[in-house]
């Protein structure tokens, strides 16, 4: 079952405040993370891993519609 960084935070008892210590970003990053606002860089991807025990494949790191552009209508 795949999980985002909020969820992981949540069920394991962090703050935002919390793991962002733990993961060595400011709590602003982190929420940017958890928003999808912005995407860790790879070795706070490493670090989130080891703190958490999870595959990286097991994460949710972009919201499923990153990449998809809408279409345009046609203009007359």
């Amino acid at each position: 079952m795949k999980l985002t960084l909020r969820a992981i935070r949540i069920n394991n008892g962090w703050t935002i405040e919390e793991m962002a210590k733990k993961i060595g970003v400011s709590i602003d990053t982190l929420r940017n993370y958890e928003i999808y606002k912005t995407y860790p860089d790879i070795p706070i991807v490493e670090r989130i891993l080891n703190l958490t025990k999870m595959k990286y494949d097991d994460i949710i790191f972009l919201p499923n519609n990153y990449g998809k552009t809408v279409e345009n209508e046609e203009q007359e």
